[in-house]
């Protein structure tokens, strides 16, 4: 139930079994273990040793066969505080590693959800004004969290950017709330130019995708990125021209 969770902190899929069967368990041999976690019990002894050494399990010493339990969850917590303070320790260099090599142009994709959090991120990160073309709400997609809308409602107020919404039309019925709660200059496109199709432009960014819906980006799309300054120069030329015939 919680093991994809758990090998998002970092643990292998072993250990992530083995401690969730753990957490409902009390003191228990490997050959239980075993049974419960549906691993070989070869592979139980290796996972359990890397398991306590990460301070999720303790051995209970005991004559016949040594039993081990769970430690309390909050644990995790700790393991995460602990990843999130060596990541901010090295930042400022893997920031400075990367804004070193220029980024020119380049064309490529994203995929799926992780595909749509990159391309959040890059928003986030460039905070130049923005254009959006045929928008959807997609900010509101059920598995996106809001703290994105939040923090690129941040970054482009803190550079004093600005950006402006050419929403297709059924977001004023259907997701009305975004209008308001996305903020910015905005239009509502006429129905007759509905379309399955947004299109983002942000610095040299230039970002289109399809087959979504009003407010859902779904989970398996596909995400075409182009960078070039001359083509985001372009498109926002395009967006102007929309924008001043819409009134």
């Amino acid at each position: 139930m919680y093991t994809e969770l758990f090998t998002q902190l970092g643990l292998s899929p072993n250990e992530a079994k083995i401690y969730e069967s753990l957490l409902s368990s009390e003191e228990v041999g490997i050959s239980e273990i075993a049974l419960r976690a549906n691993i070989h019990r070869r592979n139980v002894y290796d996972t359990i040793n890397r398991l306590i050494e990460k301070g999720l399990v303790y051995r209970i010493f005991k004559k016949d066969e040594h039993r081990f339990r769970a430690v309390n969850p909050e644990k995790l917590w700790e393991m995460l505080q602990i990843q999130e303070r060596q990541l901010s320790a090295v930042m400022p260099e893997l920031q400075r590693r990367f804004e070193e090599v220029p980024q020119v142009e380049a064309a490529y994709i994203y995929k799926g959800k992780e595909g749509y959090k990159n391309y959040l991120r890059d928003m986030i990160m460039t905070a130049e004004d923005t254009y959006f073309l045929g928008a959807k709400g997609l900010w509101f997609t059920p598995w996106v969290d809001k703290h994105y809308l939040a923090e690129y409602q941040k970054a482009m107020a803190k550079k004093n950017s600005k950006y402006w919404t050419l929403y297709d039309h059924r977001v004023q019925s259907e997701l009305p709330q975004a209008l308001s709660d996305v903020g910015g200059e905005y239009k509502i496109l006429p129905e007759k130019y509905k379309s399955p199709g947004v299109t983002d432009v942000f610095g040299n960014y230039v970002v289109t995708f399809t087959s979504v819906g009003i407010g859902n980006f779904g989970e398996n799309g596909t995400i075409f990125v182009m960078q070039n300054k001359e083509l985001a120069e372009t498109y926002r030329t395009w967006f102007q021209i929309i924008w001043d015939l819409l009134g």
